[in-house]
């Protein structure tokens, strides 16, 4: 077997930044505000500035944020929120365990992201918000969304874990909607050296009640006017994106790149190979991607995986079994073929190692040996 590569690689990036991180880490050693410190606040305000929005409240994951958005609206048991089968766990979960009821939307064949066209048939009187995902990063179409929306008076969050730094009609990712979301998660494109998330809003009011439930409902030291959650950020993660965040820009100039070279030389395989195409992922004009993920479909996927590896080149399947399958969401009552493109899509897509930092001699390396995985099974 090869040597592995890795899928992400942190420790170069790391190496690029250690000085810079080690000195604002340091700085809060120093002044030891670990909770609600003021890179937490630095941070808040740089972050909205780079979106483009009134307001940033920092949070302690992509999964809490999830849930502070949805209670700062009022969700809860009885209520609805639409939103897509094929997405991580957490987007419905929260939605579950605010006790409200996910209903699901089967996706873009393309895009892999909630199919507009299909959202204003699962309205009911019981729906308090859409909640889309931003999948692999790339937008779902927002536009269409937002004014499926307006028409019937609801909210809508974007659940934006994988596309922070994207665009969608040269708007940023977060700023798309009543409610941005996202996650700091060490893998997404900016990541911290832990759980951390954000919400974005120009909402001036949804902004006061969301930091209030991040804080346990604490509208001034020990007067809580509504129930909350620990759903800070901490500190020293404050201090490690501050720090990421001076060269965001490049990198998500370098995974857009990166990703592009990707299709390039994938769709040189397919044109002289029609007989065993890839399918590489499909962005719309309007859009950018920050490529979180970059994830083809492939025949024969487990048998690729298994040649891939002994090759050295690892892989991961984002998502191989839809919500509306999972154990969790049985009490719904929705099997199998209630969702056909999300199932289908599941069965297929296979992500690529990917980053900022990957070299050109490794890319080379991982498309040659998937074409060696494709062609050999």
């Amino acid at each position: 077997m090869s040597e592995t590569i890795p899928f992400i690689d942190l420790k170069i990036q790391y190496k690029v930044l250690e000085d810079n991180i080690r000195s604002r880490i340091n700085k809060v050693l120093e002044h030891g505000q670990y909770i609600m410190g003021p890179e937490v606040v630095e941070l808040e305000s740089k972050l909205a500035d780079y979106v483009g929005v009134k307001h940033c409240i920092g949070a302690s994951s992509g999964t809490d944020t999830l849930m502070i958005a949805m209670m700062a609206l009022g969700i809860g048991a009885g209520d609805e929120v639409i939103t897509t089968p094929f997405t991580f766990i957490a987007t419905g979960e929260m939605i579950a365990l605010l006790g409200a009821k996910p209903v699901f939307v089967d996706i873009d064949s393309q895009t892999y992201n909630i199919d507009p066209a299909k959202i204003e048939a699962a309205i009911t009187p019981k729906t308090k918000a859409i909640m889309p995902v931003s999948l692999y990063g790339q937008c779902a179409d927002f536009d269409v969304i937002n004014a499926i929306a307006d028409k019937h008076s609801l909210p809508v969050i974007e659940d934006a874990a994988q596309s922070f730094g994207a665009t969608y009609k040269g708007k940023k990712s977060c700023n798309l909607s009543t409610i941005g979301s996202t996650s700091f998660f060490p893998s997404k494109p900016l990541g911290a050296y832990g759980d951390g998330g954000a919400l974005f809003t120009n909402d001036d009011a949804l902004a006061k009640v969301m930091r209030e439930i991040r804080a346990h409902g604490q509208e001034k030291r020990y007067y809580h006017s509504r129930i909350g959650m620990n759903g800070r950020l901490d500190t020293i993660q404050a201090a490690v994106l501050l720090a990421k965040l001076e060269r965001f820009d490049w990198e998500v100039e370098q995974r857009s790149k990166l990703g592009t070279r990707y299709t390039e030389l994938i769709q040189e395989h397919n044109d002289k190979h029609p007989q065993e195409t890839i399918i590489t992922p499909y962005i719309e004009t309007y859009n950018t991607s920050v490529y979180a993920q970059y994830t083809v479909r492939v025949k024969n996927r487990e048998q690729v995986q298994q040649k891939l590896k002994e090759a050295g080149i690892p892989t991961a399947v984002h998502y191989p079994v839809p919500l509306h399958l999972q154990p969790a969401f049985a009490y719904l009552g929705q099997g199998e073929d209630s969702y056909p493109i999300s199932e289908n899509i599941a069965k297929e897509v296979m992500s690529l190692p990917m980053g900022p930092d990957l070299d050109i001699d490794t890319q080379n390396k991982i498309v040659g040996c998937l074409f060696q995985a494709v062609t050999s099974v």
